[in-house]
């Protein structure tokens, strides 16, 4: 007859003294992602710090990638045609500040054509300002007016001191802002001409096996950020078109004004339509009264409804692939972090990264470095299982070179990763040579 041995059952104070095994499953998975995210906060903390600390540096900076994702498109247009690359870059650049300057030229003519009639607009609303406020319930007489001015002047006077800091302060702003052009002009310079070896000396700083990897992700990055800057210069010009035409028609002065502020709002999703609207719409109100000033609305609200379900869905959407929801959360969350710049940075930032993480994500190591060097060695490594022997001298002689072949594909494969430059088709932040 067999002996059965009974095993005796762990009391709970073994259970509890067994070590890690005590620990549930779940509460250790969620204890080795907890100290991952901590260590991954605290790297993005660092990060944000030096960028503060460095904002002088890294603003300008920014604005360079930005203007060399526009100028790129022209640049590689110009050197397809035969034209050497400096000269594609310094036409480029020509090309950049005429559009800036006749811009410019543009503004400042219709201001000084509209002064007169805007002072005289100026007065009458004023005047009628006045009747408004002297009328019920408001009550608000001439004197009250002059009080409160009388008031604001020694207050000023009071203040003078902190008022002489702040322009001191302002023109210490526009050192920094002297600082801030020639970094953007030497940043864009080099960029354009030299961008795909600052790139490989970029993904040389990153481990040899991720370099490939690294790489992809640059390049899905950038493209999509000349996508976004392309597409994004075309809503602006839109908007800007459309905000115009209704000022002329509307006889609202400083129409070319309004269309440059929307122009430049443009570019920051959602506040920077509301903001160059609410600027038209008081222009409007100030110089041509409230009936104009809400046809102005209406002209505002028609474009604003054109760029959002026709413009964004058909261009926008096919070049940054965020869901709105995310752009609207990350420009609220860079204007609270650092106001208008920000805002401004905040959608492509997001649609680069966006681009960036999913193609590393999407990356396999067969996939080689992006010019499809993974696809020759697997198509090298195929031999006959068979050889006649009446041609097998031959056959040797092609065995031999097909394996000298796979040799070859292989070590291939196995240096992807350690090439920086990525195929001629490929445009890894610089310009196609």
């Amino acid at each position: 007859m067999p002996i059965i041995r009974s095993t005796p059952r762990p009391s709970p104070q073994d259970a509890l003294a067994e070590g890690p095994d005590a620990v549930p499953v779940g509460m250790r998975i969620a204890a080795s992602f907890s100290w991952r995210l901590l260590i991954v906060a605290a790297a993005l903390a660092v990060v944000v710090a030096l960028v503060v600390v460095l904002q002088d540096i890294v603003v300008p900076f920014l604005i360079a990638l930005l203007l060399c994702a526009l100028l790129a498109p022209i640049s590689a247009f110009l050197q397809r045609h035969r034209w050497p690359k400096w000269t594609a870059v310094l036409s480029s650049l020509v090309v950049l500040v005429l559009a800036i300057g006749t811009l410019a030229l543009v503004v400042t003519a219709q201001i000084r054509y509209d002064l007169p009639s805007l002072e005289h607009r100026l007065h009458r609303s004023v005047l009628s300002l006045q009747t408004l406020l002297d009328s019920q319930p408001f009550g608000i007489t001439v004197h009250d007016v002059n009080s409160w001015v009388s008031k604001g002047t020694d207050y000023l006077q009071a203040h003078a001191s902190s008022i002489l800091s702040g322009f001191q302060a302002a023109g210490s702003s526009a050192v920094h802002a002297l600082e801030g052009l020639f970094i953007v002009v030497f940043t864009t310079l080099f960029v354009l001409i030299d961008g795909r070896r600052i790139w490989g000396w970029v993904v040389r700083l990153f481990p040899r096996r991720a370099r490939a990897r690294i790489g992809v992700a640059g390049e899905a990055g950038w493209h999509t950020l000349t996508s976004f800057i392309r597409v994004q210069l075309i809503v602006a010009v839109t908007d800007a078109l459309g905000v115009a035409i209704g000022a002329l028609a509307l006889q609202v002065p400083l129409a070319v004004p309004i269309a440059v502020i929307v122009f430049l709002g443009a570019f920051v999703p959602v506040v920077g339509a509301i903001v160059a609207g609410t600027v038209a719409v008081i222009v409007a109100l100030v110089f041509n009264g409230w009936v104009t000033a809400l046809f102005m609305l209406g002209v505002v609200l028609v474009v604003q409804q054109i760029e959002s379900h026709v413009l964004h869905p058909f261009l926008t959407g096919s070049a940054v692939k965020v869901h709105p929801l995310g752009v609207a959360l990350g420009v609220v969350a860079g204007t609270t972090l650092a106001g208008v710049v920000g805002a401004f940075f905040a959608v492509p930032f997001i649609a680069t990264v966006n681009a960036m993480v999913l193609a590393a994500a999407r990356w396999r190591p067969e996939d080689g470095d992006g010019d499809g060097s993974g696809d020759g060695a697997s198509a090298a490594v195929a031999a006959p299982t068979s050889v006649d022997p009446t041609t097998a001298p031959s056959s040797s002689t092609s065995s031999s070179s097909s394996s000298t072949s796979s040799s070859s594909s292989s070590s291939s494969t196995e240096s992807a990763s350690d090439r920086v430059d990525s195929a001629p088709g490929a445009d890894h932040g610089g310009v196609q040579s």
